[in-house]
């Protein structure tokens, strides 16, 4: 029976009108070792309030509380993975569609994935248990990823942080939820390194490999895509003003529609070789274009450097 206390509470609960801006709620979960706990500092650099690892059935209390004590502009990042207390895939799952039924919250699910061998580099260097703790770290991830697999295919972003450093990882959270459209859609266009692997993350590729590569030319191959005889060298090719022409027009005509569709995050990836030069150059001017088309894209160069050891990504990204 509810008590007279309940009976008095605020309904925010669904189905309830709200009043003000809606809270910003971002659901950070993933598989183990992907770097949740080093997510959640990054978005409370961004301004959020954190929570790791509540039990499955407060998190409407915690939300109900934000909303009780401060303005409805709040922003809150929960943490949730096996280690949290109920946890079960079908029930985070139906927890995450209650709370986007609210009319008071905007909820965002960020899922973070990584390679195997990189999971296994970072639990056998760090020593660390994986925590279903399963014979060896192979047989306990497989059997995590079977587990929480459908929850990758609900979430509205996914990042996977297998080639990232922790400052990279921190960039990609700062830029995905610090930098919206002015039309509320946020734009990232990324340049990389077919070498490296393609980005799991992109909407759109393109493959830049046709222009000229500075690479082949002594005087600009230690230069990058950054630098302006780089960029001249790359925007002189053959072709490139009429290919650029083509990229920038079907840009201009799919975002509204991405954003009509009612998507949140578009990246758009240009590939190169070694990701230092073509697809530099191409995803500066890229940038260029859509700012001066009204959009706030932010730009970001996978691969133009390569900070930090492999061990030092190992142990920054394990918890």
């Amino acid at each position: 029976m509810a008590s007279k206390q309940d009976a008095t509470q605020p309904d925010a609960r669904p189905g309830t009108p709200s009043s003000g801006p809606a809270m910003r709620l971002v659901l950070v979960t993933g598989v183990s070792g992907a770097g949740k706990s080093s997510t959640l500092a990054a978005l409370a650099d961004c301004g959020f309030e954190t929570v790791d690892n509540p039990p499955i059935r407060l998190l409407h209390d915690i939300m109900d509380d934000f909303a009780a004590s401060g303005p409805r502009a709040v922003r809150v990042a929960i943490g949730v993975d096996e280690r949290t207390h109920g946890f079960s895939t079908e029930r985070f799952s139906d927890a995450v569609a209650s709370l986007r039924e609210r009319t008071d919250l905007d909820v965002t699910l960020l899922f973070l994935d990584c390679s195997n061998e990189t999971l296994i580099r970072r639990f056998t260097e760090t020593r660390r248990r994986h925590p279903m703790a399963g014979e060896t770290v192979e047989s306990a991830l497989a059997m995590e990823r079977s587990v929480i697999a459908p929850l990758k295919e609900q979430s509205d972003i996914a990042i996977d942080t297998s080639d990232l450093s922790l400052t990279e990882l921190r960039r990609e959270v700062l830029e995905r939820f610090t930098e919206e459209d002015g039309n509320g859609m946020s734009i990232t266009v990324l340049s990389f390194g077919f070498k490296r692997g393609a980005p799991r993350e992109a909407d759109i590729m393109f493959d830049v490999r046709f222009l000229a590569n500075p690479y082949w030319n002594p005087l600009l191959r230690a230069g990058t895509g950054l630098d302006a005889d780089v960029d001249e060298y790359v925007t002189g090719s053959e072709g490139f003003d009429a290919v650029f022409a083509s990229l920038a027009t079907l840009l201009r005509e799919v975002i509204p529609l991405y954003r009509k569709e009612g998507k949140s995050y578009l990246t758009v990836a240009i590939g190169c070789t070694g990701g230092r030069h073509r697809s530099v150059a191409v995803a500066e001017k890229l940038g260029a274009m859509l700012r001066c088309a009204g959009h706030a894209p932010a730009v970001r160069h996978r691969d133009l450097t390569r900070a930090g050891s492999a061990r030092a990504r190992t142990v920054a990204l394990t918890a």
